[in-house]
């Protein structure tokens, strides 16, 4: 049976693109000791880029200090340039997938093992060439709404989006749970969004709710799901 450090429950973040919102999110689940996978698009980070969510200008974070940034969190690949995989040719899929994972292995002194689809968008082709380049995990955006173990890593559902309005229900569901299997709450986002909608109480809310319980292994993507 799998377990995490005698545990057989695990808690864990993936968070997409980069951006300048994620030192807020990064201060924020650093407080409460809670890891997280961040997801990143090697061809756009640093390149000054921004845009409009509702009335929040999102903006790229700056290549500088980036190893400091997500000191103790994850790396993973999100594509070069943001692109659906689906819509490449083989050529352009190499350098939306094999060349973001070079890169940010460079970046940060460690090859990525994992990844988020840019739009959640994927195919039989991308999960097959993401698997011949040594991509262990995959996060799709459909949101499972359970806890349970899945085998298909590379076209993993995580449990809920954080502005899922059942997130705080399936929180307290988790955190009673007595469970004789190993059991996975896995929490996704884009951290502009909690600027966009103006509740980034709702992150220190669902780390309240989460953090500190002793039964409970806190990991990256990779620490959870390849144990």
């Amino acid at each position: 049976m799998a377990v995490w450090d005698g545990r057989k429950k695990a808690f864990t973040m993936s968070y997409d693109d980069g951006i300048e919102s994620d030192r807020k999110l990064v201060d924020i689940i650093n407080y409460y000791k809670i890891k997280c996978t961040f997801n990143l698009n090697s061809g756009l980070i640093g390149d000054g880029g921004s845009w409009k969510d509702k009335d929040f200008e999102v903006r790229r974070l700056p290549l500088e200090g980036l190893k400091e940034l997500y000191a103790g969190h994850e790396i993973a690949v999100h594509g070069t340039n943001h692109l659906a995989p689906p819509e490449l040719s083989d050529e352009e899929l190499k350098e939306e997938l094999l060349t973001d994972k070079q890169r940010l292995g460079e970046l940060f002194g460690e090859v990525p093992v994992g990844m988020a689809y840019a739009y959640g968008a994927y195919d039989d082709r991308t999960v097959e060439y993401l698997a011949s380049i040594g991509i262990k995990y995959a996060r799709t955006v459909c949101d499972a709404g359970s806890f349970d173990m899945q085998t298909d890593l590379l076209r993993f559902k995580p449990t809920c989006h954080h502005q899922n309005e059942k997130v705080f229900e399936l929180i307290d569901d988790f955190v009673n749970l007595s469970c004789d299997k190993p059991q996975i709450f896995y929490l996704w986002g884009h951290s502009y969004e909690f600027d966009g909608n103006d509740n980034w109480d709702r992150l220190e809310k669902i780390c309240e709710s989460i953090a500190g319980h002793d039964d409970i292994f806190f990991g990256t993507n990779r620490e959870v799901l390849l144990r």
